[in-house]
């Protein structure tokens, strides 16, 4: 699976992909027309999850294992990012300024540890 990760302020690439914006807020002074990205705004974390959070990096181990219960707790959300992975690269696109510690790494890293099961 080729997955990527892009801050909303970096412009979009032909390498990009499928580009789909996984916050629940829409990043400030980015049109649509720039981000280039489909808005999953159900994918990203639960709003007492992101303000629990709070981008504090020492809260990251747990906010992952939370982030990830959320995920698995709705797997049909995932179905837009499976099926464009299924097609192609794709880029997970964030407004966070921290590039390690966000909901688009957190993703990527539940995506490639739980593959889509073919039937």
């Amino acid at each position: 699976m080729d997955i990527h990760c892009k801050r909303a302020y970096e412009a979009a690439a032909s390498g990009d992909g499928q580009r789909f914006l996984v916050d629940r807020l829409w990043p400030r002074g980015v049109s649509h027309e720039a981000l280039q990205a489909t808005w999953l705004k159900e994918v990203a974390p639960s709003d007492a999850l992101r303000k629990w959070f709070d981008h504090q990096a020492e809260r990251w181990p747990e906010f992952q294992q939370r982030y990830w219960h959320e995920l698995a707790a709705q797997p049909q959300q995932l179905a837009p990012l499976r099926d464009a992975l299924d097609e192609g690269p794709v880029t997970l696109v964030y407004g966070a300024r921290d590039t390690q510690h966000n909901q688009a790494v957190a993703l990527r890293a539940y995506l490639l540890a739980h593959p889509r099961r073919k039937p």
